[in-house]
């Protein structure tokens, strides 16, 4: 992994694309995906609609780039709850964290889910989209069946049970009731209680 610039016009590039990112998420998070457009998004980070476009010049890519800056504050908020080096993590912990992430529990977790949803919807027409959504989730289900596999390995699941099978659910499970929760199936309690009762399932409802 190349690593990032620390000075120069690449650090100014990057830091009003997260500016422009940000505002997206925030008026998601106020107004709803349907106000997102040039105007609203520019009068929201301070600059002109043409500068906006000159970063994204059309409104899939604004998605995009909230579906990432989604992502990364996403996973400050987990580095914050289970240490910095996720590895190093209880693995029970982590893939707790992880998974109850996707539920939406405040207005920047909400935001987050509709964006990142409707990134998804935006795949079902783009192939380009639906390829790189592919790619991550290959990545995320391969992370979550690592956690399962050393919690296996150190004897607090049962043998039987398949890492990689059981991180496809898992996150389906998540990001389904994460749905639910967006459309007012139901509410966030319940999704999350959902989600954790399936986790205290798979380690036989042992605490810890």
């Amino acid at each position: 992994m190349t690593g990032r610039r620390t000075r120069g016009p690449g650090v100014h590039h990057e830091q009003r694309r997260n500016e422009i990112a940000d505002a997206v998420l925030a008026i998601v998070a106020e107004r709803g995906l349907a106000a997102v457009s040039l105007t609203t998004v520019a009068g929201r980070a301070g600059i002109s609609p043409g500068r906006v476009q000159h970063y994204f010049p059309a409104k899939h890519q604004l998605i995009e780039a909230a579906f990432e800056r989604g992502n990364e504050l996403s996973s400050v908020r987990i580095r914050q709850k289970t240490g910095s080096d996720l590895g190093a993590a209880d693995p029970r912990l982590v893939l707790t964290t992880v998974l109850t992430e996707l539920i939406p529990y405040d207005a920047a977790t909400e935001a987050h889910m509709r964006v990142r949803q409707s990134f998804h919807a935006l795949g079902f027409a783009e192939e380009s989209i639906a390829a790189r959504l592919r790619a991550l989730y290959a990545e995320f289900h391969r992370e979550m069946a690592q956690l399962i596999g050393k919690d296996q390995e150190a004897g607090r699941i049962r043998g039987g049970v398949r890492p990689d099978g059981t991180a496809l659910t898992l996150v389906a499970l998540a990001e389904g009731l994460a749905a639910y929760v967006l459309t007012g199936v139901v509410t966030a309690q319940v999704a999350r209680d959902r989600l954790l009762d399936e986790i205290a399932g798979l380690y036989g409802r042992s605490e810890g």
